[in-house]
């Protein structure tokens, strides 16, 4: 079959890699890729946010299944354009995607899915989330209620953090109209991990656990970004954990989504914060996560076209995902001064030494060719994947990789998966 995916970062290179490798997949093509992506699959000239050229290339081309990697054109809905011309497309209807594309909306389904979350109240004034804010004892979270690219969640610790938080998303708009409304949650404790799960409405299937690492500093440290790496699997979500992430997180929210007329298929991801052996809910996201789909992956054995396409159509029951024993580690290398202001186009040396490495692969995020170069092009510029025998030996293969590859001003967290062998 010929699979068209939507996307152009380091989640969209792994989904291309993987499908690539699908045994009835004979052509994927990818919008608008990247300059790594361009190993792996046919590059397209159009904006993942460019629905009707989109689905005219699907339609022009006869694609039999088209993924979409990012939020953006699901919040848009994309899903729902394409099942009207009877296109076949894995990802979350423009409903059901809500549940990303309004904090607010995840929020309250989780209240009336009684879904293990963190206290908050919603606010539409800055001076009103100010005073709530102040009375929690031990600073508070404040959450842009829209899409903001992974970085509208702001952990507050003083006055003055949050009062920055506030302004930002009030004052100076940051966030556009994401930032209409404001969430002021009480601030959870433990550690967290990535919960992701394929459903069709119905079953659901869990994916191996893993866990991100959302600042952009060693030892959690500095502003959110999109994920400075992840590993799988993720020692915290033990078999107890699993089940209780299950049948109190994401069976509850599928359910309670068909019954409020938004009938979920896709992949859903619910962010855990796990205290005490009790896993509550962060935030959900309607995709896969970015940089967790480049581990998940690496270890997924089988087709995943065909449990793509079970999903699609309502027969996720007899699918079977299977597991590479061996842990996976990603580590992103991103442009210095990411997640702020950062310079493009530096010229990228030593890709080709990192991936003759065993067992790594290197995905391409904000990479641009021009000419024989592969220039940066974006603040995660790279996703430095490898198995191991044991989470140890997937870090130290990560990172032998990571030191083989070098540009001006690369930056990288050094404690990726160090939580994971914390204990041994």
């Amino acid at each position: 079959m010929k699979v068209f995916v939507i996307g152009g970062g380091g989640r969209e290179h792994a989904l291309c890699w993987k499908l690539k490798n699908s045994p009835s997949v004979k052509k994927v093509y990818c919008a608008p890729g990247n300059a790594g992506i361009a190993l792996d699959a046919e590059r397209v000239g159009i904006p993942a946010g460019d629905i009707d050229g989109l689905l005219q290339f699907a339609k022009s081309n006869l694609i039999d299944l088209t993924v979409v990697g990012p939020e953006d054109p699901l919040t848009q809905g994309i899903v729902d354009r394409f099942e009207r011309e009877k296109l076949r497309i894995f990802g979350a209807s423009k409903a059901a995607a809500e549940i990303e594309g309004s904090k607010v909306f995840a929020k309250e389904l989780m209240k009336k899915a009684g879904i293990p979350t963190a206290d908050y109240r919603v606010f539409t004034d800055r001076k009103k989330a100010l005073n709530y804010a102040l009375t929690m004892p031990g600073g508070s979270v404040i959450k842009a209620d829209g899409l903001a690219a992974g970085k509208g969640v702001m952990v507050c610790r003083s006055t003055v953090e949050i009062e920055e938080a506030l302004d930002l998303i009030f004052t100076k708009r940051a966030f556009g109209a994401s930032g209409d409304r404001a969430i002021v949650e009480k601030p959870l404790k433990g550690e967290e991990a990535s919960f992701i799960a394929f459903t069709d409405g119905e079953t659901v299937v869990p994916m191996a656990s893993c866990q991100d690492h959302k600042q952009v500093y060693d030892d959690d440290k500095g502003p959110n970004t999109g994920g400075m790496g992840a590993y799988s699997p993720a020692p915290v979500v033990t078999g107890a954990v699993h089940d209780r992430a299950m049948n109190e997180v994401v069976i509850p929210a599928v359910k309670t989504m068909a019954e409020m007329g938004r009938p979920y298929k896709g992949v859903l991801y619910a962010g855990l914060m796990i205290r005490d052996g009790k896993p509550y809910v962060l935030e959900f996201n309607a995709r896969f996560g970015d940089p967790e789909t480049q581990p998940l992956l690496m270890r997924m054995k089988g087709d995943l076209a065909q449990v793509m396409i079970a999903t699609i159509e309502g027969k996720l029951k007899s699918a079977e995902l299977n597991w590479d024993p061996r842990p996976a580690v990603c580590v992103v290398m991103a442009s210095g001064g990411y997640p702020g202001s950062y310079e493009k186009g530096k010229p990228i040396m030593g890709l080709e030494k990192a991936a003759a490495i065993e067992d790594v692969v290197v995905f391409h995020a904000g990479t641009k060719k021009e000419g024989d170069r592969i220039v940066t092009s974006g603040g995660r510029v790279l996703g430095v994947t490898a198995l191991g025998k044991d989470i140890p030996g997937a870090i130290e293969r990560a990172y032998q990789a990571v030191a083989a590859i070098k540009w001006d001003g690369a930056h990288y967290r050094k404690d990726i998966g160090a939580k994971a062998t914390k204990d041994k």
